[in-house]
């Protein structure tokens, strides 16, 4: 693809994504406003929901400092130092995730997966002599133009800013750019895109100029470095939809019943009131305040309040209802912190169920697009630096296992059905516990429990 068919396709994206862009600034507006918001905005039940989600999203799925996958052979083997090397894999990656930016920029790419219902995450290899040797970046998804692919994920991805000359030889050194704009200090639009091409992903970037695009760098990679990810997608449409646009209606309607509120509030404590024009009185020397004396003519009536049309009391109702929906859009009652007494193990258990219910969905999407392939980018740029050996997430030698408290509720659910056979085929006595093969049984508990290789004694142990 060279820079004209490279500048055609960007257009042709980002028309498509026009319609979208009002829908996106009404939710940015009333969820996460800027320093100018439009709208004036008096309730915040949506901007609490929103943060909250987000929050939970990152302790349920990618838990900070702490273990939140992990890398096991495909078929059982009888290998156990195979086990180990994946395990030290897996901890090698887990410790470069906790020195580098992870969590921050994975809090704010889950802010926009809410808010947008996508989200855009950036994963580069950090320079020599850094902590870690990942760097991650939140890129916002109103920057970008995303298009689907065959598979129907998100695999082209179109960035475009606004660099000057200096800032473009510092970024892409050896770039010839044109004598004319070697030191010129205004801004030119870069145009960078990535896209799967014969298995390997492509990139490259362009200097946007209409009449004489120029190709700035070009190259390849394992993997792709920029991970789109949805919330929820309806058939034909590109892009997510996320929880706020879909309680937009609600987020608007809550905000003017508040702003209806406040202003019969107003009337309330001021009052509204009417004079006679008797030469005396000047309605706009008035101030009502206590202890103040205002002159009026003799016989005249003075200031005189108006009574007011009628209270507003149903707004509470109204309002209440309004916040309860929204709430509940945002998921802020299911998987959000305790607000009432400790509940027992059942209601626990209970309510993992219910949440993992709420986001099955939504978590089956995420394990696709986000997490397996940002796991399979970490692993390539470790691998190329050498710190890991070189294995490949294809599957059929290692597989990828997710250990965050969202994904292991499924797996303690088998447990306790595994546990409760196990009980009941105990109370047969007779020839039936017979049949049990214990040490088997605790293999699988330990997989399924995802409890580490080591606490395991050796199928075949090493003899000295």
């Amino acid at each position: 693809m060279d820079a004209t068919e490279m500048l055609a396709r960007h257009a042709a994206a980002l028309e498509r994504r026009r319609p979208l862009e009002p829908v996106w600034q009404a939710c940015y507006d009333h969820v996460l406003p800027g320093p100018a918001a439009a709208p004036a905005l008096f309730d915040a039940t949506a901007a609490d929901g929103a943060e909250q989600l987000a929050a939970s999203l990152l302790a349920e799925l990618t838990p900070p400092w702490s273990r939140w996958f992990g890398l096991a052979p495909a078929r059982p083997v009888e290998d156990r130092a195979a086990a180990e090397a994946l395990e030290d894999a897996a901890a090698t990656l887990q410790g470069h995730l906790d020195r580098s930016d992870f969590t921050i920029e994975m809090h704010q790419a889950f802010l926009d997966l809410v808010v947008a219902g996508t989200g855009l995450l950036l994963v580069e290899e950090a320079p020599l002599g850094e902590a870690s040797a990942l760097r991650f970046t939140a890129v916002p998804v109103r920057s970008a133009v995303l298009e689907e692919g065959p598979d129907g994920r998100l695999s082209t991805i179109w960035r475009q800013a606004r660099l000057t000359a200096a800032q473009i030889r510092a970024r892409f050194p050896g770039t010839a750019l044109p004598a004319a704009d070697a030191e010129d200090p205004a801004q030119h639009p870069v145009l960078e895109a990535v896209w799967p091409e014969r298995g390997m992903t492509r990139y490259a970037a362009i200097l946007a100029d209409p009449a004489t695009p120029l190709l700035l760098a070009e190259g390849r990679f394992a993997e792709s470095p920029a991970i789109a990810f949805r919330w929820l997608k309806a058939p034909g449409e590109t892009y997510g939809r996320g929880p706020v646009m879909k309680a937009l209606p609600d987020i608007r309607t809550a905000n003017r019943v508040v702003e209806l509120v406040l202003k019969n509030a107003s009337i309330a404590v001021t009052g509204i009131w009417q004079a006679e024009d008797d030469g005396v009185l000047n309605p706009d020397t008035v101030k009502l305040v206590p202890g103040a004396i205002i002159p009026k003519a003799p016989g005249s009536a003075g200031l005189t309040p108006l009574a007011a049309p009628g209270n507003f009391d149903v707004s509470q109702l109204v309002l209440q209802d309004l916040r309860a929906r929204i709430r509940t859009a945002l998921l802020a009652d299911r998987i959000g912190p305790l607000q009432s007494a400790p509940m027992t193990a059942t209601e626990v258990l209970e309510r993992g169920a219910q949440a993992a219910r709420l986001l099955g969905a939504t978590y089956g999407r995420l394990q696709t697009e986000l997490l397996t392939p940002l796991v399979t980018r970490c692993l390539a740029i470790l691998r190329r630096r050498g710190e890991i050996p070189p294995l490949l997430l294809d599957g059929r030698d290692v597989a990828l296992r997710y250990e965050s408290p969202l994904a292991r509720l499924q797996g303690r659910a088998d447990a306790a059905n595994t546990l409760l056979f196990l009980q009941a085929v105990g109370a047969l006595g007779g020839n039936a516990a017979a049949q049990l093969d214990a040490a088997a049984a605790t293999r699988w508990l330990a997989k399924t429990l995802g409890a580490p290789a080591e606490v395991l004694v050796p199928t075949n142990p090493i003899r000295e």
